[in-house]
């Protein structure tokens, strides 16, 4: 999960040096924080929250596949 967050992040930003991923689970959720820097939020957000929400989706499917669930945090 952790790194296919990491390769979305890093295929959408200019510096994927920049781009950092923690992670921390739980029996059923797992909490993916999502870091970039601060000049590049809006890449990965999109213009209203378009690109954020199918970030969350692919994530969703990904995490359904293992029978979890995933929220994901962009910083």
């Amino acid at each position: 999960m952790k790194e296919l967050l990491r390769y979305i992040a890093c295929s959408l930003v200019d510096k994927p040096e920049k781009v950092d991923v923690k992670e921390r689970s739980g029996r059923y959720t797992i909490t993916l924080e999502l870091s970039v820097d601060p000049d590049e939020t809006g890449k990965v957000i999109g213009r209203n929250g378009r690109v954020a929400k199918a970030i969350r989706d692919l994530m969703s499917v990904a995490a359904a596949r293992q029978n979890k669930r995933v929220h994901i945090d962009i910083e």
